[in-house]
């Protein structure tokens, strides 16, 4: 099921009988799913005051769409995405403006997905654009994973880590389709409407250990020790006040995309094992203990079989090649399939279309990836070292493209194995 269609789901319910109590309800979407949640609305039965999107580039279309006559036109922000940009700046403190005016009898109904830490951003005061995109840069680079990066943005910020909801008088319900390992609803979109636990102190650690505090903009590392000295609040922790009348709810877990994938591989005909462990870590690491966890698993299994896993890995960057997690990921199984067997297709993609800074959503390797690579001159381990996986694929044509699919829940890989 679609974004979309989770939210109609979740409307069907107790939540659209909860809003429709409000004087006046306000809906705010961020994130890659922001259009296609933001679509459902024709359906919602209830009066809708302001309609706001903020999502990728050229997702508005969606909206107009699939509408069918809303009611008022939504508002809608491009923004920036892995880098957040002026549009998301602009989109966020749009979102605190409708917060702010709500009043007590009124509810704020807030749509979360994956990219939204990106997509909706306003940076603290002191903290310009620049210093942010910085930061955020070269946590990426050092491999930092969605938890420390997140822990960093929401203590950057005037709008994550609950303060969203805190600017909120009236009730604020919030439906996430997650992109996050364990779907913790404080990860997802850095948590803008729930409480946040982690500290300045946690901020200023993932700083330390991801490159150390000389990497990073002067104007962040001195931001976040005025936080640790108490001179800059904190974020909403729980049971604060603030958050009292905030409520949320996972509608799309970030393991759902699982559940699709085993449907159709059995309606293809292949008997299906799903690996419970999240696939986590840095991606050429990540890739080898996984075949090597498959193997084992899947040694006495029937087929043909389909071997489903998700998650989300990482990337240190060291070279200047273009490529994402996922396309590193494949590249580095590449030499490694034949321990699962010799009639073996392996593949790792984003659920979002979009890996890394890349139009390819993932790549694909079986067993003549590297032949085919020699005949053409093209040395794997050399394109790994540069974190160039992208060129190595497109030159075979294995890149796998579905553009945009503007929803967002972590990566899936599949390893199909034949008889």
């Amino acid at each position: 099921m679609n974004a979309g269609g989770l939210v109609r789901r979740a409307l069907a319910g107790d939540i659209a009988a909860a809003l429709g109590g409000a004087t006046a309800v306000d809906v705010i979407a961020a994130g890659k799913a922001a259009a296609a949640m933001l679509s459902s609305f024709s359906t919602l039965g209830v009066p809708v005051r302001t309609m706001l999107g903020v999502g990728p580039k050229g997702s508005d279309p969606l909206i107009r769409a699939d509408s069918r006559g809303l009611t008022p036109a939504a508002e809608w922000c491009d923004a920036g995405h892995p880098l957040p940009d002026e549009g998301s700046v602009r989109g966020a403190r749009r979102a605190l403006d409708v917060a702010r005016s709500a009043n007590a009898g009124d509810a704020l109904l807030v749509l979360l997905s994956g990219g939204g830490s990106a997509l909706m951003a306003l940076p603290a005061e002191g903290i310009s654009l620049e210093a942010k995109q910085q930061t955020a840069r070269t946590l990426m680079a050092q491999s930092a994973d969605i938890y420390e990066l997140n822990t960093v943005r929401k203590h950057l910020s005037q709008i994550k880590g609950g303060r969203l909801a805190a600017a909120c008088r009236g009730r604020v319900v919030t439906l996430a389709v997650s992109d996050v390992v364990g779907d913790d609803l404080s990860v997802i979109a850095s948590g803008p409407t729930v409480p946040d636990d982690s500290t300045f102190a946690d901020a200023l650690h993932v700083l330390s250990t991801r490159g150390g505090l000389h990497r990073y903009p002067l104007e962040v590392v001195t931001y976040l020790h005025r936080g640790l000295e108490g001179d800059v609040p904190e974020s909403p922790k729980t049971g604060d006040r603030q958050l009292a009348r905030a409520v949320a709810h996972v509608i799309g877990p970030q393991r759902g995309a699982i559940e699709g994938a085993r449907k159709a591989a059995a309606a293809l005909g292949y008997h299906v094992h799903v690996v419970p462990e999240p696939v986590t870590g840095e991606a050429r690491l990540s890739a080898r203990a996984h075949l090597e966890a498959v193997t084992r698993a899947v040694a006495t299994l029937p087929r043909p079989l389909c071997v489903i896993s998700s998650g989300e890995t990482t990337v240190t960057v060291v070279g200047r090649g273009k490529g994402g997690r996922n396309q590193e990921f494949a590249l580095a199984m590449a030499p490694l399939l034949e321990s699962v067997g010799r009639n073996v297709v392996a593949t790792s993609i984003g659920t979002d279309g979009i890996d890394g800074p890349t139009d390819a959503a993932g790549a694909v390797v079986d067993p003549t990836t590297l032949l085919r690579a020699e005949a053409q001159g093209l040395a794997p381990q050399t394109f790994l070292d540069n974190n160039n996986a992208y060129e190595f694929f497109d030159r075979l044509g294995d890149l796998i493209r579905t553009g945009p699919t503007n929803t967002n829940v972590g990566d899936l890989q599949i390893i199909l194995i034949g008889n």
